[in-house]
């Protein structure tokens, strides 16, 4: 497992990315050429889960080995137990689980857990089981659906805190995660505090131009704006 990784993340960058929605970064890292920052199946588990903002902590699935995947593997040191307990307050869980659908990584004994340690949120590109306890946890879910199955059924856990791929999308631990209804974002470190820079001023243009499409104003030149509508921004917010 990694260590030495700096997991703990800024309040002010807490604070500026949770008012950015994942669409807006989606948008302003594509400008960087970065399109695959999307993890595909992330959902929320339920309706109005808040934005969350935190370092990724990475878990990994293979696909299951009879030998290797039985319920006494839970007890082993390299465990989705064992990983739990490593991880730190405040971390979003990303856990690459190939996208398997019927087998559930987490249930709810192990959410609980996580929320009793202070874990911002969980992630899959899988599923959870045990959903009733899941979403009685109070632990943000976001992953794909549901199964009733455990992982063992069709997944065998190997390592944490390495990169990872979650819904097509690489991970590294320490990585930033922004999650919201529109699902679960990719921030790579190299790139923070640019994007952090540039996300409110990309969320105060799409404010500007919102309301000039409520007054009426068509779309051409507007949206992206033109330099005379540069200029009308400017002037109207400054």
């Amino acid at each position: 497992m990694s260590e030495n990784i700096q997991m703990d993340l800024d309040s002010k960058i807490v604070e500026v990315l949770s008012e950015v929605t994942t669409a807006t970064l989606t948008t302003i890292l594509l400008k960087k050429g970065l399109r695959n920052v999307w993890m595909r199946g992330t959902k929320p588990i339920k309706p109005g889960q808040p934005r969350l903002v935190g370092r990724a902590f990475t878990l990994r699935f293979v696909p299951a080995r009879e030998d290797l995947a039985t319920p006494e593997s839970w007890s082993s040191p390299i465990s989705t137990r064992a990983a739990i307990e490593a991880m730190p307050a405040n971390c979003i869980a990303v856990v690459d689980s190939m996208g398997v659908q019927d087998a559930g990584i987490f249930g709810d004994i192990l959410c609980a857990r996580m929320q009793k340690k202070g874990v911002a949120a969980l992630i899959t590109d899988g599923v959870v089981r045990d959903v009733a306890g899941v979403l009685g946890t109070g632990l943000p879910v976001w992953c794909s659906g549901v199964a009733a199955p455990p992982s063992v059924a069709g997944l065998t856990f190997v390592d944490w805190q390495r990169p990872i791929g979650c819904g097509g999308v690489a991970v590294f631990p320490g990585d930033v995660v922004v999650v919201d209804e529109d699902g679960a974002v990719l921030i790579p470190q190299a790139l923070l505090e640019e994007v952090v820079k540039l996300a409110p001023e990309q969320e105060k243009l799409e404010a500007w131009i919102m309301t000039q499409v409520n007054k009426g104003e068509s779309l051409p030149g507007l949206y992206p704006p033109n330099e005379a509508n540069k200029q009308r921004y400017l002037k109207d917010t400054t």
